[in-house]
C-alpha cells in the first residue's frame, strides 16, 4: 500500500481503539491529534504512531512533553514527523472543551 493513501473509516476506527492509553495526560494529546488531523491520516503517519504506542505511558509522555528525543530504532522519519504533529500545542483561538 501507498505510504501516502489516506486511511479508510475502518482501518481510522482501529487505529483510535489502538491508541487509548492509561494517562490522562497521553489521551488528552493523542485526541487532539485526532481531531486535527484524523480525516487525513496516511499509512505512513500510522505507522508512525503505532510505533509510538508500543511504548510504556511514561516513556510516551516523556516524548510528548519534549523532556526526551526518540532515539534507537524509533527515532525513525514516521516516528519524528507523527511526534511532531501530536506536539502541536492547541490554538489560541481554539474554542475550550466544557
Amino acid at each position: 500500500m501507498d505510504d501516502r493513501a489516506r486511511l479508510d473509516e475502518r482501518q481510522l476506527s482501529k487505529l483510535r481503539w489502538r491508541c487509548r492509553r492509561g494517562l490522562l495526560e497521553n489521551d488528552l494529546f493523542i485526541e487532539r491529534f485526532f481531531d486535527r488531523h484524523g480525516q487525513a491520516l496516511t499509512v505512513r503517519q500510522a505507522r508512525g504512531l503505532e510505533a509510538l504506542m508500543d511504548l510504556s505511558d511514561n516513556d510516551l509522555l516523556d516524548l510528548l512533553l519534549r523532556r526526551r528525543e526518540p532515539d534507537g530504532a524509533l527515532a525513525t522519519p514516521e516516528v519524528v514527523d507523527v511526534l511532531a504533529l501530536l506536539r502541536t500545542p492547541p490554538r489560541a483561538d481554539a474554542p475550550s472543551s466544557p
